[in-house]
């Protein structure tokens, strides 16, 4: 098994946030905010741990009027950028962007209909404190959908996945191939969930590079005393 190699936690290199936003990434992200809607759509308070550039708040927000979208995030010039994306989509009244450490959030418990987060927990050293506030927020009837990269078994099958995904440049490629040297496996994920004390949900791995978890709203409690 492949030893995890942890990346900067922070991505807040102007250079770096912009090659990140230039990736077209539009068909996962459109596929994470359709299943976000799926589990919750008539959610009124979203909260997207680790927001980046502000894309899936975007998507969501196209789809679903009745949602009022806040995304943190701690890099200012990721915050920058998604500010710009939504003043384009004509979406300012349904999206605010926050600097915030997804770790120790400032807001009440239960304060949120949905937590979403795609692509955050492979950037953090320990995310148990990230998923124990996706606990505490969440309302007890609420939603929660978490989605990120599975490490591979081996430094060549990092090379051949990268290859696979086409050429987006020598910087691009490396920040992917980094990515997927500091993700977590799903066992590893497994009882981090379990750790946080969430409860009745769904953890499965949804692609050959991805896991998910997935919890669906208008149930009862989910997170244990």
């Amino acid at each position: 098994m492949l030893d995890r190699v942890l990346e900067p936690e922070v991505m807040d290199d102007w250079q770096e946030a912009t090659a990140y936003d230039a990736m077209d990434f539009s068909a996962v992200n459109r596929d994470f905010a359709l299943t976000a809607i799926g589990l919750y759509p008539h959610a009124v308070r979203v909260l997207d741990i680790g927001t980046g550039t502000a894309q899936i708040p975007i998507i969501l927000c196209q789809e679903k009027s009745c949602y009022q979208v806040l995304g943190v995030d701690m890099a200012q010039s990721m915050l920058i950028l998604g500010r710009r994306n939504i003043e384009a989509a004509g979406l300012l009244q349904q999206i605010r962007l926050e600097l915030a450490d997804g770790k120790r959030l400032p807001y009440p418990n239960w304060e949120f209909d949905m937590v979403i987060s795609n692509s955050l927990v492979h950037h953090l050293p320990d995310p148990q404190s990230f998923f124990q506030e996706v606990a505490r927020l969440v309302k007890p009837n609420g939603a929660v959908l978490i989605r990120d990269l599975i490490r591979p078994d081996s430094v060549a099958e990092i090379d051949r996945i990268v290859t696979e995904a086409g050429d987006y440049g020598p910087r691009q490629n490396q920040l992917f191939r980094d990515s997927l040297a500091a993700a977590f496996t799903l066992a590893e994920i497994q009882n981090l969930v379990a750790d946080a004390g969430m409860t009745d949900y769904q953890l499965t791995q949804t692609s050959e590079r991805h896991w998910t978890l997935a919890i669906r709203g208008g149930g009862h409690n989910r997170v244990s005393n």
